[in-house]
């Protein structure tokens, strides 16, 4: 019974921090900005950069930083606190799950949220750290050729996805790979309105 109440605290934790929006509150704080109503309406650090840096080049450089550091934290935290604690794999997993859903469908901000990018390649990066390093740079490479910071994340997603199953036929602990579709799955439903505008030719570059 312990052992399953701890569980339920680290589950709840997981979605709760996640679900702080950082950008919002950085862009509100330093630049006056609501940033739910401007740009793309989006609460992650793509948005805050685009938003802030045309009124102020140099802060929006600073928030943008700030906000990809702590939404790629806020996933890990509870991750490694739960590893301490000895939780298994499939308790590890859970918790990036809900990381991710924490940060999406926010329930400071009525159950939305981001794209879920950097807090999903932060749980990703302490769970799969290899395969997530390789996410991160085809990510560099497709945003430093393509210029368009929706689509680098969608191909360094599936850049994770192929090198996931290739590094790990059989995920240690859990032996499948669902957490990691369920992650990927949020990911891409919360990018559908960047694919709908880059289908018209409507999607913006930040880089």
């Amino acid at each position: 019974m312990e052992l399953f109440n701890q569980n339920i605290l680290l589950y709840l934790a997981a979605y709760l921090l996640s679900g702080i929006p950082f950008g919002y509150l950085l862009a509100k704080k330093f630049a006056g900005v609501d940033i739910k109503q401007a740009g793309s309406g989006n609460i992650g650090a793509t948005n805050v950069l685009r938003v802030v840096k045309k009124t102020d080049p140099k802060l929006g450089k600073k928030l943008g930083a700030a906000t990809l550091f702590l939404d790629a934290i806020k996933g890990i935290v509870v991750i490694l606190i739960a590893r301490a604690l000895g939780a298994p794999e499939g308790v590890l997993w859970t918790l990036a799950v809900l990381a991710v859903m924490g940060h999406c469908f926010s329930a400071f901000l009525f159950f939305e949220g981001g794209k879920g990018v950097a807090t999903g390649f932060g749980v990703l990066l302490i769970m799969m750290p290899i395969p997530a390093l390789i996410a991160i740079a085809s990510w560099l490479v497709a945003s430093k050729g393509l210029k368009i910071v929706s689509v680098s994340s969608l191909i360094g997603l599936v850049a994770f996805l192929i090198a996931s199953y290739l590094l790990y036929p059989e995920v240690p602990g859990i032996s499948t790979h669902a957490p990691i579709w369920i992650i990927a799955f949020i990911i891409f439903y919360k990018h559908i309105p960047n694919l709908v505008r880059l289908f018209h030719h409507e999607e913006t570059t930040v880089i």
